[in-house]
This record gives structure tokens, C-alpha cells and sequence, in this order.
């Protein structure tokens, strides 16, 4: 089945807890609006009308952008999805004037994010919330 990649589509909180059930493993739904309200631009990849694939892309309202949340149900992994998706929104947010695009992963996306250009950083992260 073919991917269609769409910038800014209109996700409701039904199609995007669907997918972070089957993504992240995690079943508890959460409301997306105020996050989607608020980024500079966010990717869907779909398979027909089911959405199979998701990158957000967060922003200080300046000049810095944030990769975040990339993600694609694991029946559609292993396709390049993940990769189609991060590059397209490093087009967004160059068209939409960051300048630096920013992303945090575990170590064992290294390889991935490395592949796709991002360089390696030091950064600092803090739980705030048990």
C-alpha cells in the first residue's frame, strides 16, 4: 500500500491516541489540540485514510525548532517512514524560518537521527513528574 505523506493535516485526538496505543505501547488518551494549536508544523503519514506514521515539529517562536514524538505503527516499520517523515519536517521548518532543528532520542536511535544529518550535542534533561 502506498504512504501519503501530508503537512499540517487535521488530526483529531481519536486517529493520533490510535496510533501512540500501538507506537508507544501507551493506551492512556490524551488531548493533542493545544499541542497541534501551538507547533510550527507536524507531518501524517497515511496508509488510505489510517494514519501509520507522525513527526511534530515544536518552536521557541524564533529561530529554533524541535523534532518531537516521531513515530509509526510497528505493522509499517522497516519502509522508510520514520525517515520520510523527519525529512520533510526539517523542509517545513526551514521554509518556516528556524534555523536550527533540534532533536533529543534514546541511544538507540543514534544511528537513525546521525543518518538523517543531525549532528551530536550535549544536552541536559530533567523529570519533572514521576
Amino acid at each position: 500500500m502506498a504512504i501519503e505523506y501530508r503537512d499540517n493535516p487535521d488530526l483529531g485526538n481519536e486517529a493520533l491516541n490510535a496510533l501512540w496505543a500501538t507506537a508507544w505501547n501507551t493506551p492512556h488518551p490524551r488531548d493533542f489540540q493545544p499541542i497541534l494549536s501551538r507547533n510550527l508544523a507536524h507531518v501524517g503519514a497515511f496508509a488510505g485514510t489510517r494514519l501509520v506514521g507522525f513527526v511534530n515539529v515544536a518552536w521557541d517562536g524564533g529561530i529554533h525548532a524541535f523534532i518531537l514524538d516521531t513515530c509509526v505503527d510497528p505493522e509499517f516499520r522497516r519502509r522508510g517512514i520514520a525517515s520520510a517523515l523527519v525529512e520533510r519536517a526539517k523542509t517545513l521548518a526551514n521554509e518556516r524560518g528556524a534555523e536550527w532543528l533540534h532533536v533529543d532520542f534514546e541511544p538507540h536511535l543514534s544511528s537513525f537521527y546521525r543518518g538523517l544529518g543531525f549532528a551530536p550535542t550535549q544536552a541536559g534533561l530533567i523529570r519533572l513528574r514521576d
